[in-house]
């Protein structure tokens, strides 16, 4: 059984503790945060403190605050013999004072009240010592099927991948949405071309999935596009990406 402590009461840790929770292997044995009102959440099922002079002891304190606080939460852990890890994508190991340090890192985007299954996100662990290494697969396998041992500067790469895939992507579905909005129509007429789009991707490489009239280097339809398009943030939008997919294709046109 692995104790653990949870620093942080937002989206993520809340979701980490669901996860650990469910898991025979692992105690919460105390959340750790500032804001006492989303103690609260936590209070009927563990121990919580926003004393940060009264930590309890454990083998692991999972850091999941934002970026800029991992090295000041770090700080009250300096006397602390368990493993203190992060959890984010962008933010090096080296950011944690102690020197027992790592990072526990699920690549997955965490929405309040929406549900995930933790056992199909990626686990990204890193440690500065090979037996704190084997202590973080041994957590993240309690709680997920995909656990990977990569470091800082790969996982800051893949942080900035999952923004491609991630944020960009839902920011365009909003740009979607919006023109759906003006002309009244639902943008449930979407979702199953959304859908099919992810589902593709899972059997094909992006680079194999690509249509559209830029891919076809179709320069009818794209103007007639463009002549559709009122709001000139769009427009720069549709016009950067067209270019990036033909230049792409280029060779086989």
């Amino acid at each position: 059984m692995l104790n653990v402590v949870i620093l942080g009461t937002g989206n993520l840790a809340k979701h980490l503790f669901r996860a650990f929770s469910n898991s025979e292997k692992v105690h919460v044995v105390q959340v750790v945060g500032r804001n006492q009102e989303s103690l609260n959440d936590f209070a009927t099922q563990t121990i919580t403190t926003h004393d940060f002079n009264s930590i309890s002891d454990a083998d692991v304190y999972v850091i999941a605050v934002k970026d800029d606080a991992i090295a000041e939460v770090s700080s009250y852990l300096k006397n602390k013999k368990g493993i203190v890890v992060h959890a984010s994508g962008a933010v090096e190991m080296s950011a944690i004072e102690p020197e027992n340090r790592g990072v526990f890192y699920p690549l997955q985007s965490f929405t309040k009240g929406k549900k995930v299954d933790f056992s199909t996100i990626p686990i990204c662990i890193e440690a500065n010592s090979p037996q704190s290494l084997k202590t973080l697969r041994i957590l993240a396998e309690t709680i997920s099927e995909k656990v990977h041992e990569i470091d800082s500067d790969q996982r800051k790469k893949l942080h900035l991948a999952a923004v491609f895939v991630n944020n960009f992507t839902n920011y365009l579905y909003g740009v979607g949405e919006e023109i759906c909005v003006e002309e009244g129509l639902p943008f449930d007429l979407l979702k199953p071309l959304i859908l099919e789009t992810a589902e593709k991707v899972q059997t094909l490489s992006p680079k194999e999935a690509q249509t559209g009239p830029a891919r076809r280097n179709d320069e009818k339809s794209m103007e007639s596009h463009l002549n559709l398009l009122n709001n000139k943030d769009h427009t720069a939008l549709y016009k950067l990406l067209s270019e990036a997919i033909k230049q792409a294709y280029e060779k086989e046109l």
